[in-house]
């Protein structure tokens, strides 16, 4: 189970400011998915940020730095958990982001949360139009990561991709199994529990039997206009149960 977040902002999740306090938030969230399954503390930090601005290289994307990284890792390692790099790439493409952070990611707890709603082409704004990605674009980086996973002996590292509306993500059975690897797909539907739903049993029909399954909440977006926030009771309920549930 996860936060999301970046420094210096809460509009993309509570994992910001104090990183310790966020991690003791997490854990009482936790509290209510407790099972017979163990509840992994994840940190999914926006390590690349879509801008709505070209930036000086023109790919509409910030990079966190490595102070940034080695603050939420350590954090993470406190939590005794593991940490995730999103990715909103912009104009860049994913392998080439993912490249950029290949010190960290040969790291035995450090995975990575590819976001393609901020994927956009040449000539489109991240914000402005929704991005997308293809199940060969997924394959590409799951054969890089899981390559690393092999070449420097380390556990499974979880490598998750985002998806809020149909067509963001074409062609998902190109994405591949990969010795080294748990592949997720998030479910990120905003909305009332029934429109998060309904989001739900349509994104996980095209899921590959091999990929695990997450869901997204939004502690504002949700709940904007007088809505609620789905209870762990329903999010638990839902089928197939989700693996991974991330808050933002």
């Amino acid at each position: 189970m996860g936060f999301s977040g970046a420094p210096g902002t809460t509009a993309l999740g509570p994992l910001t400011g104090n990183l310790d306090r966020a991690a003791q938030r997490l854990s009482e969230q936790a509290r209510a998915y407790a099972s017979d399954r163990p509840v992994l503390p994840t940190f999914e930090l926006l390590a690349t940020r879509a801008t709505s601005a070209p930036g000086p290289d023109g790919k509409y994307r910030s990079r966190a730095g490595d102070e940034v990284v080695r603050r939420y890792l350590a954090a993470a390692r406190r939590a005794g958990g593991v940490l995730l790099l999103g990715i909103q790439p912009g104009r860049a493409d994913f392998l080439e982001e993912v490249r950029y952070y290949r010190k960290w990611l040969t790291e035995p707890d450090v995975g990575l949360a590819l976001d393609p709603e901020w994927a956009v082409g040449p000539s489109q704004v991240p914000g402005q139009t929704f991005g997308s990605t293809s199940g060969q674009e997924l394959e590409a980086v799951a054969d890089y990561a899981a390559g690393l996973v092999r070449e420097h002996n380390l556990p499974q590292k979880p490598l998750v991709y985002h998806q809020l509306a149909p067509g963001i993500v074409r062609d998902e059975q190109l994405l591949t199994p990969h010795p080294g690897l748990a592949l997720i797909k998030s479910v990120d539907g905003i909305g009332s529990p029934a429109l998060k739903t309904d989001t739900w049993k349509q994104l996980t029909s095209t899921k590959p039997p091999y990929v695990a399954a997450g869901f997204k909440l939004f502690y504002e977006e949700d709940t904007s206009g007088g809505g609620r926030l789905m209870s762990p009771e329903e999010v638990l309920g839902l089928r197939p149960e989700p693996s991974y549930v991330l808050y933002e």
